[in-house]
């Protein structure tokens, strides 16, 4: 069982070799027939060249050669966050004292906006489904101090938003 992977393994490890070394092989040439190439062709000679030195710097990296924030390689692998509304509601909320206007239900709207994907999951699951801390620490794979944290980022964020008339009115409702 282990033999055929690991061979297959070496014998992708090799073809991506091989394939280096042929683009490798054709940015040499291009960039040849690039000095003897008439002014017209080296324009397309040239949009070439970069596109072999491009796939070049992926292979040897394994990576976008343009990302520099390093987001491809930290956020690809992450656990997705989800969450399902039917365990949201696993406990049952307390009635509400009124019906809820619409423009009410619209400045919610603008004001959960604001809160990172994160931070908008901890808050729904602890103010709306109820849950606790460790409930939402263990459902999203994190720590306590984690949700605690994001909870506290969220809070703080809904003060200065409701806090900022300016800031209110910048979102009108219509």
């Amino acid at each position: 069982m282990f033999l055929p992977s690991l061979y297959s393994m070496i014998t992708e490890v090799w073809e991506m070799r091989e394939l280096l070394r042929g683009y490798k092989e054709t940015r040499l040439g291009l960039l040849r027939l690039l000095r003897t190439a008439p002014e017209e062709d080296k324009q397309l000679i040239q949009a070439m060249v970069s596109d072999c030195t491009f796939i070049i710097a992926w292979l040897r990296t394994g990576r976008h050669p343009w990302a520099r924030r390093g987001a491809d390689r930290k956020a690809a692998y992450d656990k997705p966050i989800f969450v399902d509304p039917e365990q949201l509601d696993r406990r049952p909320a307390p009635p509400p004292a009124r019906r809820m206007e619409i423009n009410d239900y619209n400045r919610l709207l603008q004001v959960l906006a604001i809160l990172s994907n994160r931070e908008r999951a901890c808050f729904e699951m602890h103010f709306v489904g109820l849950w606790s801390e460790y409930e939402i620490a263990d459902h999203l794979g994190i720590s306590r101090d984690s949700v605690h944290e994001y909870l506290d980022r969220a809070r703080e964020k809904i003060k200065r938003f409701i806090s900022n008339p300016i800031q209110m009115e910048l979102f009108p409702l219509e």
